[in-house]
Formats: structure tokens, C-alpha cells, sequence
């Protein structure tokens, strides 16, 4: 099924399919494809072992393929982890006959993991001297939802040495907007985000409902500052990291001297919901806070159209992921190109570059 689906695109030449990741290894090797869609549950060797050898063997971009399930979900960020370009969820479980509604997804990905560069899917160990590029400023150019609802029954938690979440807010305010690549980007900036940082995070992510809870779950746990998923009218707090969830949009609002989070099934944005523009736009509208924005690697334009409202309406600072680091430089050279974008640099300084305009 999923073979018809990727021959049915004139761009696409399917020259060889597997039942088990054992063959998939035998067939890659032999065949040296330009991408491989990967699913996770195979016989014999599943897709994670599988993945594990082909990216030492005979390395390639690989899509997986991932039940939505919360194992799977685990399984999928395992994946990306050991350098999966990307992945597709599956809709129904582990056989999935219905997998043709996620073919679009599936066409647009594999025709992205074409163009990625395999050596950035893997952060180095140890941070590279690269130069931070200064861009040149130039004047800008000028219905009802189910939403899940914040459950105040469940207590928040800060981190133990946490003292800054139930102090008065911040008046700063860091938001980041990434796509492809997003999870090992966002791991490499927020786990060097030290305890005791004030301005909260506010973050979109592109991803499927289902994936972003343990998304945050999984950096919560690597990182000094607290991460979750963002809740519908939850109060924005001091050293929280919050992650817009899959299939909604998320804004930040001002109301009585607080900020507040809203949820919304609105539309998507630029083919994306959540959308970093919705993010971007509604920062934009705050009054009396400085900003810092970072988009970072991702496919396409999202979140270049709110940057410019960020940079046109509020001071601060606007970041963008150097095309060094970037799996794919789409995101962040469309703000770039639209000249609203102070510092371009590679993934390994981008927390340095948000601690130090967020002082």
C-alpha cells in the first residue's frame, strides 16, 4: 500500500519494497536508494534495529512509519535519535489499512528527506568554533473548537531547585518556532538552559496530535528547566518551557497583568497546525515585554511572516539556525530573506545567543 502510494507521484520511482527488517538491510545495501520509509513494527528485526545498521552500513534518509500509540511514540523520537529524518504516524495501529490518508504527508516527507544532509542529522559531541553572521537590518515592509482544557485539579510541579515559576512574570519572553529536525534541535538548545532562567518558552513544534506530550515529557527530563505540554487557559509562568500541543494552535494573551495560553482548532497555518506564525503573531500583540524569537530548522516558510510582526511591533531579538546546522534551512532562510533576523547561528550557540539577549 504504502509502495502504490509513493509510485502513484510522477517524482517517485519505488525500486524495491521488504517484509522484514533483516531483507530491508539486504535490500538497501544492494539497491542504494535515494530514501527508505521505515516502519517500526516489523518481523524478524523491527525497524529501530533495522534503522540502527542501515545508518552505519550504508547510510541514507529514512522516513519511519509509527503507530500512534504512546510506544510509539517513544519508538519515534528513539528513531530520530539515531538519524531519522523524519517520521509519519500511522492512524489506526500497527497494520493501518487506512494508511492512504496520510499519504500526502507521506509523499511530501520522503520528497523532503531527498535534500537533507545525512552528517547533520547527528549532533556533534562537542561544539564547534563557527561564527555568529550578523544580518543587516532592514525597514520591514509592512468559530467554536473542542479544546482540551486546563485540569486544575492536577498540581504543577516545579523542579526542586526551581525558585523563579511562582515569582512575579518576566518581562521577557523567549518563543522558538522548528520543524524537521525540531526534537534534536530543541534537545541541543533547551538542555542548555540553565535552572534559575526566568522568561518562559513558548514553542511550536511541527507535529501530530499525540507525539508532543511525550515530546515534552522527553525533554523535561533532560533539561534543568521545566518542559511540558501547553494546556488551554494555563497561566504562563516564569522558567517553563511550554510546547504548543499537536493539532492545535497555540497563543499567548494578555488579560489583568498575566499571560495566558489559548488553544484553537482553527484552520491550519501555512499547512501547519500548530503554526509558528499563529505563536509568532499573537507575541507580536503583548505590550510592555521584550522578545526573543528563534525559528530553527524545518521544511518550507512557517513562522518567517510572524517573526516580521515580532520585529516590527516589539524590542528585542530575533534568532534564525545557520544553514550549517540546519537539516533543512527552509524555516529559517525564509525569515532571513525577509531581512528581520539579527543573528543567524548554528544550533550549538543558539541557547548561549537566547541566555545572553534574555539578561
Amino acid at each position: 500500500m504504502i509502495g502504490n502510494i509513493l509510485s502513484s507521484d510522477e517524482g517517485i520511482h519505488v525500486i524495491g519494497t521488504a517484509k522484514t527488517g533483516k531483507e530491508a538491510i539486504e535490500k538497501v545495501i544492494q539497491l542504494k536508494p535515494d530514501v527508505v520509509t521505515l516502519d517500526i513494527e516489523m518481523p524478524v528485526m523491527n525497524g529501530l534495529d533495522a534503522l540502527k545498521v542501515i545508518m552505519k552500513e550504508c547510510p541514507v534518509p529514512v522516513i519511519m512509519l509509527s503507530s500512534l500509540t504512546q510506544e510509539g511514540a517513544t519508538s519515534s523520537f528513539i528513531a530520530l535519535d539515531n538519524g531519522a529524518v523524519d517520521f509519519v504516524p500511522k492512524p489506526s495501529g500497527a497494520i493501518s489499512l487506512d494508511i492512504e490518508t496520510v499519504s500526502e504527508q507521506i509523499i511530501k516527507k520522503v520528497k523532503m528527506a531527498v535534500t537533507v544532509n545525512l552528517n547533520k542529522l547527528q549532533l556533534p559531541k562537542q561544539t564547534p568554533k563557527l561564527p555568529i553572521r550578523k544580518i543587516s537590518k532592514v525597514p520591514a515592509v509592512v468559530e467554536e473548537t473542542k479544546i482540551p482544557v486546563k485540569n486544575e485539579n492536577k498540581v504543577q510541579i516545579a523542579k526542586p531547585t526551581d525558585t523563579n515559576v511562582f515569582t512575579k512574570l518576566s518581562n521577557r519572553i523567549v518563543c522558538i518556532g522548528t520543524s524537521t529536525g525540531g526534537p534534536r534541535a530543541l534537545q541541543e538548545v533547551l538542555t542548555k538552559i540553565p535552572n534559575g532562567f526566568q522568561p518562559p518558552i513558548l514553542i511550536v513544534q511541527h507535529m501530530p496530535a499525540g507525539f508532543t506530550n511525550s515530546l515534552a515529557i522527553r525533554l523535561d527530563k533532560l533539561s534543568a528547566i521545566h518542559v511540558k505540554e501547553a494546556e488551554n487557559g494555563e497561566r504562563v509562568t516564569n522558567g517553563t518551557a511550554y510546547i504548543a500541543p499537536g493539532g492545535f494552535h497555540m497563543k499567548v494573551i494578555q488579560k489583568n497583568n498575566e499571560l495566558l495560553i489559548e488553544l484553537s482548532e482553527e484552520p491550519p497555518k501555512n499547512g501547519h497546525r500548530p503554526s509558528v506564525d499563529v505563536l509568532f503573531e499573537s507575541i507580536s500583540s503583548l505590550k510592555n515585554y521584550e522578545i526573543t524569537s528563534a525559528i530553527l530548522t524545518g521544511m518550507g516558510a512557517d513562522g518567517a511572516k510572524g517573526m516580521k510582526l515580532i520585529k516590527q511591533q516589539c524590542k528585542g531579538t530575533t534568532i534564525a539556525e545557520s544553514e550549517e546546522t540546519s537539516v533543512v534551512f527552509g524555516m529559517p532562510k525564509a525569515a532571513a530573506l525577509l531581512n528581520v533576523v539579527d543573528e543567524v547561528v548554528p544550533i550549538q550557540l543558539v541557547a548561549d545567543t537566547i541566555i545572553k539577549h534574555s539578561k
